[in-house]
């Protein structure tokens, strides 16, 4: 059984390495290429917001879908959307088109994909590996998840800049192709993974309230929100993603220099990840958690102030290590607290806050510059998250005295 456990889940977290390397090489090409085209911040922050909002207005369903079927079949299902929607900015970029509004319609279909891989990922890795397991299972998750976000970014800038738009995209469909392969290779978890009428809730419950089961459960749940409401707020007012084209174009970096400042955050978020595998938390694991994020609001900040390219990778590393710390405590928390027949309606919930987080934030940080101008935005930014770190320790008293992950 042991054994099938780490066949299984090695599967899993080989298909996770690879869709990651393919979303964030297309994310590095799309960026620039988006840039490229108008130099306008608000063009950035639509990319965002035309992923964000399939997940938010699928969100309900999403979740109802991914606790009645197989999470197997609909990750696989997603990462063939996936690959035709890499294929589509593949032929528009052939085409030599310069309208946004196709890329834009593309990303629509490529972020409700994610609106239905996200949650089915999440919910279907407790199910591959025992209990006991799990809070290491995540920690490595999160270090394979962080590598690929390092190797990825770079991978595409490096690409893009040698061999073109044409070849990066064609090597993020490769590895999407493989994520559904390693995904169609897992063979355990699958019960588990479709509960009976019986676990879905109490008996003579409507379909239109089981919709709502996994909203009402992180709002009874006052420690899961208040992790998923910090995270919201602080990358949503923090996130600096959607901007590094603008900084990697004023610090003279290119294609390249944009690769190297997506994968900064991510070697700090790795190396945390890897200490946390061997290490956990102990105790105080909410408090932890509100000092990590105050860290990732001051590096931030240190950020926008930054006018060298090497000052601006650490801060961005500094920043990436702060907030695994919060991803971790997110994580388990959530897969250790959360009954297994309810996991795809709460992360489907779930997926909305991160994908707010991100996305809904890259739109923010587009019309914050916008108006303000890139460094100024970020800056406020930053203010702004350790702000909601001082409300949050008052306001989440459940989340403050969090003391052990099991």
């Amino acid at each position: 059984m042991f054994r099938r456990e780490l066949r299984d889940y090695r599967f899993f977290l080989a298909s996770r390495v690879a869709s990651m390397l393919g979303h964030q090489i297309t994310s590095v090409v799309i960026g620039w290429q988006v840039f490229s085209l108008t130099g306008r911040a608000m063009d950035l922050g639509y990319v965002g917001l035309a992923q964000f909002l399939p997940a938010i207005a699928l969100s309900l369903v999403t979740g109802q879908i991914i606790d009645r079927v197989d999470r197997r079949r609909v990750l696989v299902l997603c990462y063939a959307a996936e690959v035709a929607c890499t294929l589509c900015l593949l032929a528009l970029t052939r085409a030599e088109n310069r309208a946004l509004w196709p890329i834009y319609a593309v990303l629509v279909v490529f972020g409700t994909a994610r609106a239905f891989s996200g949650p089915s990922s999440q919910a279907l890795a407790p199910n591959l590996v025992s209990r006991e397991l799990l809070p290491r299972a995540v920690a490595w998750s999160s270090t394979a998840w962080q590598l690929s976000v390092i190797v990825g970014p770079a991978l595409g800038g490096a690409v893009y800049g040698g061999l073109g738009p044409s070849a990066a995209y064609a090597a993020s469909m490769v590895l999407l192709t493989g994520a559904g392969l390693a995904t169609a290779s897992v063979r355990g978890g699958g019960p588990s993974a479709c509960p009976t009428a019986a676990e879905e809730g109490p008996p003579g419950e409507s379909k239109f309230a089981k919709l709502f089961a996994g909203l009402r459960y992180v709002f009874r749940e006052r420690a899961i929100l208040g992790t998923l409401a910090l995270d919201l707020f602080a990358v949503l007012l923090g996130g600096a993603v959607a901007l590094l084209p603008m900084f990697a174009a004023s610090l003279g970096g290119g294609p390249l220099g944009l690769g190297l400042l997506r994968s900064a955050p991510a070697v700090g978020a790795s190396a945390t990840a890897l200490f946390l595998s061997f290490f956990p938390l102990q105790r105080h694991a909410g408090r932890r958690m509100l000092a990590a994020v105050g860290v990732f609001g001051v590096a931030t900040i240190a950020f926008g102030l930054s006018k060298s390219f090497p000052l601006s990778l650490a801060c961005l590393v500094v920043l990436g290590a702060a907030d695994m710390v919060s991803v971790v405590v997110r994580r388990t928390l959530l897969q250790v607290r959360v009954p297994d027949a309810m996991r795809g309606r709460v992360y489907a919930v779930t997926d909305v806050f991160v994908g707010a987080s991100n996305e809904l934030g890259e739109f923010e940080s587009g019309l914050t510059a916008a108006w303000l101008g890139p460094e100024v935005a970020v800056i406020a930014g930053g203010v702004g998250t350790c702000l909601i770190v001082a409300a949050w320790a008052v306001f989440f008293p459940a989340l403050r005295d969090v003391d052990r992950l099991e």
